[in-house]
């Protein structure tokens, strides 16, 4: 299938507003703490590619609830935010974005900087994060 947009198929703006918003809401759920909320930015099955394994989480509720805590525990994470985001490859259906993320402490230090890519899908519901690759733990 061609990445190349179709005349029925959204234009990158679009898309990468649609996308954006998504990661926004992700982000956000991230910083609450809210799995939850996590959940409702991903379509499942889904996928993440990070720290040298391949987890499947089938449905919601299948993120590890002690994520934060564990997140809290290895390097005094609080919070984290987007550094950049931008759709590389699409079609109506699936975009392809690469982007960075910032991992801070409470007195904003820095923990890291991590290079991902996300295989964003349209579904009935509307977009969601289907897969996450990421080179951050």
């Amino acid at each position: 299938m061609s990445t190349e947009p179709t005349s029925s198929t959204p234009g990158r703006e679009a898309i990468q507003r649609a996308c954006n918003a998504v990661l926004d809401a992700f982000m956000q759920a991230l910083n609450d703490h809210d799995a939850a909320a996590m959940d409702r930015c991903m379509h499942f099955p889904h996928t993440r590619l990070a720290n040298g394994a391949t987890t499947l989480y089938q449905a919601p509720g299948s993120n590890p609830m002690d994520l934060f805590k564990r997140l809290e525990e290895a390097d005094g994470w609080s919070y984290s935010r987007w550094e950049s985001r931008e759709v590389v490859q699409f079609n109506a259906h699936k975009a392809h974005v690469l982007l960075s993320y910032t991992r801070f402490r409470k007195d904003d230090s820095v923990i890291g900087v991590y290079d991902s890519m996300y295989v964003m899908t349209l579904e009935a519901d509307g977009w969601g994060i289907q897969a996450r690759s990421s080179f951050g733990p």
